[in-house]
């Protein structure tokens, strides 16, 4: 998986943390420096995490699905990307936000927001890469969170409500895209 597929599959993963952001930063009052540090690292710390105990889990069992490693992360990566589109289109514009400034809320949204991702590890752990582009992988995931928290929460101010759908329509698609990329990619020729 190439840098540019990496950081497409981080954002990509970011939909669900982009519509939780906006929908916080749209219900608070004041969005301080101390308010995005603790949301922003956070969900990022969060994300980031699940990736990393996917990749572990993958990697415990993959010599047993070595010959369909491709089929299942092609299936997960359908599967989640289908779900995220699904979702995007069955939800409701301007639904309320929740008070991230809650430690307990922003944990709870944290994990929602990121169950995604641990499948998305899994996939991660089945590919084969080199231990430094999976740590890269992690921060990647990490700071692309944060920065799609940070940018979620001012757009929610700005605009005090939701920005629409399109956001998990299109993770949905790039998640789905790189699911067939690793299909073709293991294909007998």
């Amino acid at each position: 998986m190439s840098y540019l597929e990496i950081i497409l599959l981080a954002f990509g993963l970011c939909a669900d943390t982009l519509a939780v952001s906006m929908a916080s930063g749209a219900s608070m009052n004041r969005l301080t420096l101390g308010c995005h540090l603790k949301i922003d690292i956070t969900l990022g710390m969060i994300q980031a995490f699940f990736i990393a105990l996917g990749w572990a889990l993958g990697a415990a069992f993959l010599s047993l699905i070595e010959s369909v490693d491709h089929w299942i992360a092609f299936g997960l990566l359908l599967f989640i990307g289908g779900k995220m589109i699904v979702e995007a289109l069955g939800s409701k514009e301007g639904e309320a936000g929740a008070d991230l400034m809650r430690f307990p809320t922003l944990v709870l949204a944290g994990v929602a927001t990121s169950i995604d991702a641990l499948a998305v590890g899994v996939s991660i752990a089945m590919m084969g890469m080199l231990m430094f582009r999976i740590l890269m992988t992690f921060v990647i995931v990490f700071a692309a969170t944060a920065l799609v928290a940070a940018v979620g929460l001012e757009v929610g101010k700005a605009l005090k409500k939701m920005a629409g759908n399109l956001t998990g329509v299109l993770a949905g698609c790039i998640l789905i895209a790189i699911g067939i990329k690793i299909l073709v990619e293991h294909l007998p020729a």
